[in-house]
């Protein structure tokens, strides 16, 4: 969890969020990607290892786990960057540790740096309680014209 203290929280920004991944449409909605909390710092999510998403060896692409880390970390930043700013991942590194073949993904990330123009966050991914995928990566925070 992060220890963090942020500025600000916009609760509204959270909450509209919290229900957002299948809005986003594109691959966000092709993976189906879910948002199960949103809070200041943190984002739980989590999506489901399908069949269409397999690899010919019955393994999730990990090109899946890639789009979810990029995904986490624009995401988690939102309630806590000024109202019309907006976030462009950086850079992101991940380590998958053990391949997914069934059941839910899911993703906890924690914002673990923040300054006025860009932000770090780490990103832990699980399937059936085992860690498969660490990650960190780094956002560009973009002010909204005066």
């Amino acid at each position: 969890m992060s220890n963090i203290t942020f500025d600000t929280f916009d609760a509204e920004i959270a909450a509209g969020m919290l229900n957002s991944a299948q809005a986003a449409g594109g691959l966000t909605s092709y993976l189906q990607f879910r948002h199960l909390e949103l809070t200041a710092g943190r984002l739980v999510a989590e999506f489901d290892a399908r069949d269409e998403l397999k690899t010919p060896f019955g393994n999730l692409h990990g090109g899946c786990l890639s789009a979810f880390v990029d995904h986490c970390l624009g995401t988690v930043f939102y309630p806590v960057i000024a109202r019309g700013a907006w976030v462009a991942t950086t850079e992101f590194k991940l380590n998958l540790t053990r391949p997914v073949s069934d059941g839910k993904v899911t993703a906890v990330t924690d914002i673990i740096a923040l300054g006025g123009r860009t932000g770090v966050a780490s990103i832990r991914i699980s399937n059936n309680d085992k860690l498969v995928c660490a990650a960190q990566g780094t956002v560009s925070i973009i002010k909204p014209k005066a």
